[in-house]
């Protein structure tokens, strides 16, 4: 390996280590079964900061902009947060761990008063 090539490869793994509870990144949902979430699509990083920082998984909660209802398990986001242009919407009930190779561009991130709805629906979702 070339050492641009192993300072391009360390500066990715320092990002990697670096992802944080409450970002928003795209995230590469394919492939996927039955009603999963497809696509590549912003998601919300919900697993805490010492297992992002040590483990090669991140438990993330897709985020849609197809808003015609929000359910309790579900988190409203307004349009201009977070680094998203259009108003969305957390599905808390669709979270999951993906390998972090499945996350793109970091997006933004959310406000702790969102994240405060997140907690809760997560605890509503998970019966916690």
């Amino acid at each position: 390996m070339k050492s641009g090539q192993l300072i391009g490869s360390l500066r990715e793994l320092s990002e990697m280590a670096s992802i944080k509870r409450g970002e928003v990144y795209l995230v590469n949902f394919d492939p996927t079964v039955g009603a999963e979430i497809r696509k590549t699509r912003p998601a919300l990083v919900v697993s805490n900061d010492i297992s992002n920082a040590h483990s090669p998984i991140v438990s993330i909660s897709p985020i849609t902009s197809s808003v015609t209802r929000v359910y309790s398990f579900e988190v409203e986001i307004p349009a201009k947060t977070g680094g998203l242009t259009s108003r969305s919407k957390i599905m808390v009930h669709q979270t999951r761990a993906v390998d972090k190779a499945r996350l793109g561009k970091r997006v933004g991130r959310l406000p702790d008063s969102i994240m405060s709805q997140v907690d809760r629906a997560l605890k509503l979702h998970y019966r916690l």
